[in-house]
C-alpha cells in the first residue's frame, strides 16, 4: 500500500559550498506529479559528477539552493500527472531523470522514463538513460564512429567512460583510454586496447605515438586534458565531443581552431538533447533497448550506499576516489 505521508526523507543542498553542505532532512514535502510527469517512489538514485558540479553552483542552469539534490533514479510509478499520453500503468518500475532524485520520491518527465528491463533491479538499471545514453550519443550520432577507427575515451573508469569503452568496442573501434593508474586494470578488462595516465605531461605525444592520430575523442575532463584531446584529433576529420569538465573549464579561441587544432568540436548535454532534439533522443533509447536485448548492455553493478552517505560519496567522487557507478538507496 502506498505511503500516505505528505513528507519524505531527502538530501537537501543548502548552499553552493559543495557536497559538505548536503544534508539529510526528514520532513521535505513530498512532490506531486505535474502535467506530463510520473511520481516515482525511488528504489535507487544514481550518483553522477554533475551532482558535484551542481553542488558548487557551477552547473549550467542548475537549481538554486536550497533544493533536493540528484537527478537520476529508478523506482516504481505511484501516480500519473495530467496530459501523459498512453501512460505506463501505476506499479511499473522505470528508470529516468528528474530533479530531486536523492529522496524517497521524485517526479520525472514521462517522455524520458523507460521501463526497467525484465529481471533487473532498480539499481542495475541506473545509467541507462544518462551514462549509457551519453556515451552512445557521443559515439554514434555526434561522433559518427565507424569500424576500424580509433576512439580516445577520457575518465574511462567512470560511469560514462566504462559505457563508452564497451560501446566503442561493440561498434568496431580501437579504444585508447585514460584513467588514474590504480584503475587501469578495470579499464583494460572492459576491452580498451591501451590505457594511459591522463596526468602524464607528455599525454598528447604518447597518444600520437600509439595511434598516429585519433578519429574521435570523448572529452569529459576539461582543463587538464582538453589541449591534448585537440592535439591528437586528426586534422579536419577528427571529432572531439565534449560532455563534461571534471577538472575545470578549458579555454578555446577561434585562432586555435583555425591555426592550431583543426578538429570538429561538438558539445553534448544529454538532458538538453532530450529536450531540444526529442526524436534523436528517442532513437538513442530505442538503440539502447536493442543493446540490452542483444546482451551488449549488461545489468549495471553500482556500489550501493544509504541515502545518508550521499555527502561522503559525492566528496569521494569529486576527489577522484571512486570507480564505476555509485548509487544511493533511500
Amino acid at each position: 500500500m502506498e505511503n500516505s505521508s505528505t513528507t519524505m526523507r531527502a538530501l537537501v543542498q543548502r548552499s553552493t559550498a559543495g557536497p559538505e553542505d548536503l544534508v539529510l532532512v526528514h520532513d521535505r514535502p513530498r512532490p506531486d506529479p505535474g502535467p506530463g510527469e510520473y511520481l516515482v517512489r525511488v528504489g535507487a538514485a544514481g550518483v553522477n559528477f554533475a551532482d558535484v558540479t551542481q553542488s558548487r553552483g557551477a552547473y549550467g542552469d542548475g537549481p538554486r539552493p536550497p533544493y533536493v539534490a540528484g537527478f537520476e533514479a529508478a523506482g516504481e510509478i505511484v501516480a500519473v500527472g495530467a496530459d501523459v499520453p498512453a501512460p505506463l500503468p501505476v506499479g511499473t518500475v522505470v528508470v529516468g531523470a528528474g530533479a530531486g532524485a536523492f529522496a524517497e520520491y521524485l517526479t520525472m518527465p514521462a517522455a524520458g522514463a523507460l521501463p526497467v528491463p525484465d529481471g533487473w533491479t532498480d539499481a542495475q538499471a541506473l545509467g541507462l538513460v544518462l551514462n549509457w545514453a551519453t556515451a552512445l550519443a557521443a559515439l554514434r550520432p555526434l561522433g559518427g564512429v565507424a569500424p576500424g577507427e580509433t576512439v580516445l575515451v577520457h575518465a574511462a573508469a567512470g560511469g560514462v567512460g566504462q559505457a563508452a569503452v564497451r560501446l566503442a568496442r561493440h561498434y568496431g573501434a580501437r579504444v585508447v583510454a585514460t584513467a588514474s593508474p590504480a584503475k587501469h586494470a578495470t579499464v583494460r578488462a572492459l576491452g580498451a586496447d591501451a590505457v594511459l595516465d591522463a596526468a602524464r605531461p607528455d599525454l598528447a605525444e604518447a597518444i600520437t605515438d600509439l595511434t598516429g592520430g585519433v578519429d574521435l575523442v570523448l572529452e569529459s575532463v576539461g582543463r587538464t586534458t582538453f589541449a591534448a584531446s585537440l592535439a591528437v584529433a586528426k586534422p579536419f576529420l577528427g571529432r572531439v565531443v565534449v560532455f563534461g569538465a571534471a577538472s575545470g573549464d578549458a579555454q578555446l579561441t577561434t585562432h586555435d581552431l583555425v591555426f592550431r587544432h583543426r578538429a570538429q568540436l561538438k558539445g553534448l548535454h544529454i538532458g538538453a538533447l532530450a529536450e531540444l532534439a526529442p526524436a534523436l533522443y528517442r532513437s538513442l533509447l530505442t538503440e539502447l533497448r536493442a543493446l540490452v536485448e542483444q546482451g551488449v548492455y549488461p545489468p549495471g553493478t553500482p556500489t550501493l550506499h544509504p541515502l545518508a552517505a550521499g555527502p561522503t560519496v559525492l566528496a569521494e567522487l569529486a576527489g577522484g576516489r571512486t570507480e564505476g557507478k555509485h548509487a544511493l538507496v533511500p
